[in-house]
């Protein structure tokens, strides 16, 4: 796998911003009485979108990830008070502050494509009438008899960052039908996390024991099911769908005392499913190699100059 080069740019502490809470008890100013509220209330949660999955999620302690699948993903892996500096193409960004605590760091991963390739099975190919029958499609088949699909429609995100990589479908033969076509649009999925969840255990040692995650995609239960098997950890979703807004409930409700602490947060997270794996490793790093073998055949596509 080849990664970017690093650039460093001379910035000294003083020219960056300061850390301020997402959790904060001093709150950032009140909403407008005549606003949607009716009412003037403290504004006292402050997080970005991915960063309040996490909380949502509860991934507050070191070890702890999320993915979240939509048009694309979003892998995030709390790497605690520690800043983690990325050699693998990832971006090591604040994950959340609660109060005078200290900030909590994470490695984010982004990838470009996920959901929006099977958007492209049906809009573009009409090899499906909606979304749903990916996963019906996809089922019909026991596997993709060697078909990978890599969808770099707009190059390739997290870990590689190459923008001159385009789109392929490779291994296909005269016996092939939609059906693998559509079981190589959920393994990519799976496989592209996987690319970044190998790159976040080389940069922080740490191998994940549990994937949980949230999103549009995961009501695909096949493609969640190819998620566990090919990173060979349990992924798990949550009850609540709706991390993102939930995290900055969460962030506002430790601030105003509604929860009293993150033990509280813990316990009202609950599992709605849970995947194991049950491919063999013999047949998941089998399947891994081919998968790195069809990225390589997407890259140096286009000049990019």
């Amino acid at each position: 796998m080849s990664f970017p080069k690093k650039t460093t740019l001379p910035l000294s502490g003083a020219m960056l911003p300061e850390i301020w809470p997402s959790s904060a008890p001093e709150p950032y100013g009140l909403t407008a009485h005549e606003g949607p509220f009716g009412a003037r209330l403290p504004i006292t949660g402050a997080l970005g979108d991915q960063q309040a999955a996490t909380v949502g999620q509860v991934c507050l302690d070191p070890g702890e990830a999320k993915n979240t699948y939509g048009t694309g993903n979003f892998l995030l892996l709390n790497t605690g008070t520690e800043i983690v500096r990325s050699g693998s193409g990832l971006l090591t960004t604040v994950c959340f502050k609660f109060g005078a605590d200290p900030a909590v760091y994470a490695l984010e991963g982004s990838i470009a494509v996920t959901g929006s390739a099977v958007q492209w099975l049906r809009d573009q190919l009409g090899v499906i009438s909606d979304a749903a029958e990916s996963e019906t499609l996809a089922a019909s088949v026991t596997d993709t008899d060697g078909v990978y699909f890599v969808p770099a429609f707009s190059g390739l995100f997290a870990p590689y960052w190459r923008a001159d990589a385009r789109g392929a479908i490779v291994g296909l033969s005269r016996f092939h039908t939609r059906a693998h076509l559509a079981r190589a649009t959920l393994e990519a999925i799976a496989y592209q996390t996987r690319d970044v969840a190998e790159a976040m255990e080389q940069d922080s040692g740490v191998r994940l024991e549990v994937l949980k995650v949230d999103g549009g995609v995961t009501a695909n239960e096949l493609a969640m099911q190819l998620q566990a098997d090919i990173l060979g950890v349990p992924v798990s979703r949550p009850v609540v769908a709706e991390t993102t807004a939930l995290g900055a409930a969460y962030a506002a409700g430790l601030a105003t005392g509604f929860w009293r602490d993150a033990a509280e947060l813990r316990a009202n997270w609950h599992e709605s499913r849970r995947w194991s794996p049950s491919w063999s490793a013999d047949r998941r790093e089998g399947g891994y190699a081919g998968w790195r073998k069809a990225v390589q055949r997407t890259l140096d596509w286009v000049d990019v100059g």
